[in-house]
């Protein structure tokens, strides 16, 4: 009997922890989007250090580290990501 109540015990412990680290990964991931929705994410030409601040809708360098803007490959004029052939009538 006292084995059991100790193996519930760490059980117990094992099962909360793991479900502490698995909210924390969530808010991680949703931290990382949120982050990746500046414009030095978002804009026609961007820092290859993503810089805070940096990207631009023309060619230049970034103010922060001084490096040259590339061009953005996920950037869409229009705003939306469109990497999906024909849908719901919208023709790519």
């Amino acid at each position: 009997m006292k084995h059991t109540k100790i193996f519930l015990v760490i059980f117990g412990l094992m099962l909360f922890g793991t479900f502490l680290t698995s909210c924390s990964n969530k808010k991680s991931e949703k931290s990382e989007e949120m982050k990746k929705q500046g414009k030095e994410y978002t804009s026609a030409y961007i820092c290859p250090m993503h810089c805070e601040g940096s990207g631009s809708s023309e060619e230049g360098t970034c103010p922060v580290c001084g490096m040259d803007y590339v061009i953005n490959e996920d950037h869409k004029s229009d705003g939306h990501k469109h990497d999906h052939s024909d849908h719901d009538g919208h023709n790519h």
